[in-house]
């Protein structure tokens, strides 16, 4: 059976910082740290410019948000390289990300923390797909549907089985190239 999460998507435009996505007001936030690793999801994406982006990406006052997909144009995370981009974006309830193209440390970020599927759209869906729209993407057949269409993703490849183990460090005890804790 197919490995698939749907849901409403939030959509953003291109070069979404990371400032953007995690203010640096909020990297005090220590994600180990289970109650600050909640507050933290509750500020991903606060950063978006309010005129630009009329719906909030978390309701306020809430810690998780309704969209578990994220989709974006080009250069998703560009900015500074902090972890804790993709790790607000986990804390908050987002599953995937699907971008034209990422920022290489903030793609890296995504794997290394094993938060966000980092997927890579073959065309430019954040024209296509509106925020709200309900989309399902399939892992094992490297798609999303959405609006009655489907459109192919780039196959994750060796990044799917880190980001399931949640993060390299953990994917790497349980491969025993590191000792378990």
């Amino acid at each position: 059976m197919s490995k698939v999460i749907s849901g409403p998507a939030f959509v953003v435009k291109d070069n979404i910082d990371t400032d953007q996505i995690i203010p640096a007001q909020y990297l005090m936030l220590v994600p180990t740290v289970p109650a600050e690793y909640d507050k933290l999801g509750s500020y991903a994406m606060i950063g978006l410019p309010e005129g630009e982006y009329k719906t909030r990406f978390v309701a306020e006052g809430k810690t998780k948000t309704e969209y578990a997909v994220l989709i974006a144009g080009k250069n998703l995370g560009c900015g500074s390289s902090r972890e804790h981009a993709p790790i607000a974006l986990g804390a908050a309830g987002c599953k995937i990300a699907i971008a034209e193209s990422y920022a290489r440390i903030f793609f890296r970020n995504c794997i290394a923390t094993g938060e966000v599927f980092p997927y890579e759209a073959n065309e430019r869906l954040a024209d296509v797909i509106k925020t709200g729209d309900h989309v399902e993407v399939d892992f094992d057949k490297d798609e999303v549907r959405a609006n009655g269409k489907t459109y192919s993703l780039k196959p994750l490849g060796d990044v799917r089985p880190v980001v399931e183990a949640g993060g390299i460090f953990n994917y790497a005890r349980k491969a025993g190239m590191i000792a378990a804790k």
